[in-house]
């Protein structure tokens, strides 16, 4: 179903794939933006536009939850670096949809949190979707490239970063970046920080049509073998600078679905693992086999002059999907909802004018 109007939407915070975000909804003629939550003080009152570093748009941010559910959005994009399961409650309790990129895909590595968000869903007739670019949208490519397959025997998703120049500790800690190279805690950590892509195995595994045994984390380290300056912390010499994680879903003794992450920084990597591209390597073995890479580039117009600015494209690519989920997400059935409950996802309003 379609409508004549564009869609309501409330933005939730303004970090790095918030701006993104901002910006894209602004120029997307099928949305309309009449709110934003920013939960910093010093941000309430002032033109979302502004905040985020383009043209004022005419709308102040705000950390007052209830005048923006006053609005009657259609959809919030929820775009903070972790969900709050509280806010996504009280968000979806009111009627309001939501699209997320924090760490979100089925919502089973938030144990009881996920319950309370799926009542939340039901008592206000409200459906919340996650995705990103990966996890999200490349595991639901896997998913397209096995649809030409009679069968399919595994589903194996590989991406590979150098994220020397990613500074972003809050998410980096958690996954054991920086700890000891023999801390005993490790792989714990590792699983827990990366769990979002064991909801992502969980949804290959449901478009499949099978049920796992077992979703598994193992993991791998390296060491940086001298000081590594990040910008904004440091790796001592003997810490974790690089990480390898496979998440697997295994039926008896055979994983069918495996996605792995590697990850390294500097150039003083002890074992000094090679990245030879950054991307995604999709392989649906069966019959036939299917292959995949997945990279991007930026377009002739896009202007960086520096690595930061480069960076926006990560952001980019982050944000979009849910924005461009959001039409099938307001017409789903309310509940959580990934891409196997989603007609395919169109591009609507993405296309320039002139």
């Amino acid at each position: 179903m379609s409508q004549n109007s564009p869609y309501r939407v409330v933005q939730w915070t303004t970090g790095n794939v918030g701006k993104s975000s901002v910006a894209a909804i602004a120029r997307n003629p099928t949305l309309e933006l009449v709110g934003c939550y920013a939960w910093s003080p010093d941000k309430a009152g002032k033109d979302v536009g502004e905040l985020v570093g383009i043209e004022p748009l005419g709308v102040a941010a705000t950390n007052d939850i209830q005048a923006l559910l006053a609005l009657k959005p259609d959809v919030v994009v929820y775009n903070p670096m972790w969900i709050d399961v509280d806010e996504l409650v009280e968000i979806l309790s009111a009627g309001v949809n939501v699209v997320a990129t924090a760490s979100f895909i089925t919502g089973h590595n938030q144990g009881e949190g996920r319950d309370r968000i799926a009542e939340a869903c039901r008592r206000g007739g409200s459906t919340m979707f996650g995705s990103g670019i990966s996890p999200g949208y490349v595991n639901q490519l896997a998913v397209v490239a096995a649809g030409i397959c009679d069968r399919v025997d595994k589903i194996t998703v590989n991406e590979a970063a150098d994220t020397t120049f990613y500074d972003s500790p809050e998410t980096e800690k958690p996954v054991g970046f920086g700890q000891p190279i023999d801390h005993p805690d490790l792989q714990a950590m590792t699983a827990h920080g990366t769990g979002v892509f064991g909801e992502a195995v969980r949804m290959i595994g449901d478009a499949l049509g099978i049920e796992f045994d077992e979703v598994r984390c193992d993991a791998e380290y390296a060491q940086t073998t001298e000081d590594l300056d990040l910008g904004s912390w440091t790796i001592p010499a003997g810490g974790v600078a690089g990480v390898f994680v496979s998440w697997k879903g295994i039926i008896g003794d055979i994983t069918r679905v495996e996605l792995t992450l590697r990850w390294r920084k500097g150039q003083t990597l002890q074992p000094d693992w090679q990245i030879d591209q950054d991307g995604w390597v999709i392989e649906v073995a069966g019959r036939p086999t299917v292959t995949m890479k997945v990279g991007f580039l930026p377009p002739p117009d896009f202007e960086a002059t520096t690595l930061e600015e480069f960076m926006v494209l990560g952001h980019i690519m982050t944000a979009t999907p849910p924005i461009n989920a959001i039409p099938a997400v307001v017409d789903a059935a309310p509940g959580i909802a990934t891409y196997n409950d989603l007609p395919l996802i169109l591009p609507r309003g993405v296309v320039p004018a002139s």
